[in-house]
């Protein structure tokens, strides 16, 4: 997944009169490349270090991110079981890279996209608690879990070398 241009428009900005699902689509993506973006080059020590009480890194939050893709489009959405690693949300990350993570939130991403291109927003998953849930739920919880974790990026990233904004 490619990093955020610095400057506008962006992929949001590009689709003000486009149908629902294009807009669900670009506004999903967009939050994608900022994680992308903010957490690109930072050094795996850095990424692992623990910068608040609970156990949130840098690198937790993208394995985090790499499992929610999953769960929600090849679980939930297409029916596929649960890998095994993924039983712990996704926080571990003491046996992996940040080269590594990307990577595979990369693919994870790419691989949701191909995945509800195969659905139409009114299709259904089913979810152990929340019973049918619709494609277009899907995308707006996702965009709300993803713009929240990329929130929870940039500060982390701040508290770690000072950088600071969205990208």
């Amino acid at each position: 997944m490619e990093t955020m241009p610095l400057t506008p428009p962006f992929g949001p900005e590009l689709v003000v009169t486009a149908d629902e699902r294009r807009v669900l689509e670009e506004f999903l993506d967009f939050y994608r490349r900022i994680i992308v973006t903010k957490l690109h080059e930072v050094p795996d020590a850095d990424a692992k270090r623990r910068l608040v009480p609970s156990e949130t890194t840098l690198a937790g939050v993208l394995r985090h991110m790499s499992v929610v893709e999953r769960n929600w489009f090849q679980h939930h959405l297409a029916g596929q079981p649960t890998p095994a690693g993924d039983s712990d949300g996704g926080w571990s990350v003491e046996h992996t890279t940040m080269a590594e993570l990307l990577e595979d939130y990369s693919r994870e991403c790419a691989r949701s996209r191909a995945t509800a291109a195969g659905y139409d927003l009114d299709d259904t998953g089913t979810h152990d608690q929340l019973g049918q849930v619709s494609l277009r739920w899907i995308y707006v919880h996702m965009i709300d879990e993803t713009a929240r974790h990329a929130g929870h990026i940039d500060i982390l990233r701040e508290l770690t070398d000072g950088s600071t904004g969205a990208w």
